[in-house]
């Protein structure tokens, strides 16, 4: 691979498309240091905030995703989409990728459509167990598909399908050392066992709602909580922060020291979540979201299940999610087993393996 490399990636919309975004960027300079790496995401999504913090460079297209009623917004699709692919020829004509690289998100498909009608090679990283339409669309052209689960021969062509997992934040890799300074950070009290809630970037209202009524519950059970609400919930539930063992953030910048702080997570399933959380090995109650297309967080959860790595319980079913944490928090053996069986499933060389794929591609 030359020294000197062009590489565009894009993904964005929630962190479950730009963390791993990141996650393949960093990688990258860790092997080419002289490496110019361009990202592009979608206006007023979070990922023109979290890409520049992590010291790249971000251009914004006008791109947003079909809703499923007649909106305004959906008239203005086509009008976005244009735009988009305009403004995508032209970031490509002036930075001259080597390769252009689409982790999922709107952004992402006008970005690698031009790159393809421009003849660069494409690479999709697709995290979930069942393919956006954007990524169903790309994989057409697409050189490689990087894949983090089994059987997806259905959408994409099995001659570039490479299952490589889904590339995580290198500080998971090494958590079982952070223990103390977890506790520390968090300044819990280290005679009580530590539930961490996960509910995405945005939040989950479902999850915070259910936190929310068994707050009694986790006092009586002598469990004290670290509550990521979610950035649009934050304000409704940081009134929370005043009640006793319970801590409510709008977002966790540590979130290594709160996974090796975690006795038991509670999280969605999203497929960056359900990765880390294979690394991480701590018994977990996936609450998938019900609401994403053909419902892959549930798939997503139950390819864990199945291996008796994690409890599962559905959004429709909550009202046994008292019944299912206090067994489980009785239950060291299942603790275990769970922990055990989860973390066999981890690929922790996801990252490495799938920027071995793009060097593939330049070289």
């Amino acid at each position: 691979m030359k020294q000197s490399i062009n590489i565009i990636i894009s993904g964005g919309g929630t962190g479950g498309h730009i963390y791993p975004a990141i996650a393949i960027a960093n990688e990258i300079k860790v092997r080419y240091p002289e490496a110019n790496i361009l990202f592009v995401g979608a206006k007023d999504k979070m990922e023109m905030e979290k890409v520049p913090q992590a010291g790249y460079e971000i251009e914004g297209l006008w791109i947003s995703g079909i809703q499923r009623k007649l909106t305004l917004a959906n008239l203005m699709f086509p009008f976005k989409l244009l735009s988009s692919l305009w403004k995508a020829h032209r970031i490509i004509r002036r930075f001259k990728p080597d390769v252009a690289i689409g982790t999922g998100g709107f952004a992402s498909g006008p970005t690698l459509m031009a790159a393809n009608q421009r003849g660069i090679p494409t690479l999709i990283q697709e995290q979930n167990s069942y393919p956006g339409i954007t990524n169903k669309f790309l994989g057409k052209n697409a050189q490689k598909i990087c894949v983090a689960y089994d059987d997806l021969e259905r959408f994409f062509s099995e001659d570039k399908i490479i299952k490589t997992g889904n590339p995580v934040r290198q500080d998971l890799l090494f958590i079982h050392t952070k223990v103390e300074e977890g506790k520390d950070f968090f300044e819990l009290d280290t005679s009580k066992k530590t539930l961490l809630v996960l509910g995405g970037s945005l939040g989950a209202r479902k999850i915070n709602q259910l936190i929310e009524a068994n707050l009694d519950f986790f006092k009586k059970q002598d469990i004290q909580l670290i509550w990521q609400c979610g950035k649009l919930y934050f304000d409704e539930y940081k009134k929370y922060n005043e009640v006793e063992n319970v801590q409510v953030h709008q977002f966790l910048n540590r979130m290594d020291l709160a996974y090796a702080a975690a006795d038991f997570i509670v999280s969605r399933a999203g497929a960056s979540s359900v990765s880390e959380l294979c690394i991480v090995g701590k018994p977990t109650i996936f609450i998938p979201s019900p609401n994403v297309a053909e419902d892959h967080q549930t798939k997503n959860a139950k390819s864990i299940a199945k291996e008796h790595g994690a409890i599962v319980v559905k959004e429709n079913e909550l009202e046994t999610f008292p019944v299912v944490l206090e067994t489980l928090l009785k239950d060291k053996g299942k603790q275990e087993s769970l922990s055990e069986n989860i973390n066999e499933l981890a690929l922790p060389n996801a990252t490495s393996n799938i920027v071995n794929e793009i060097e593939k591609l330049i070289s």
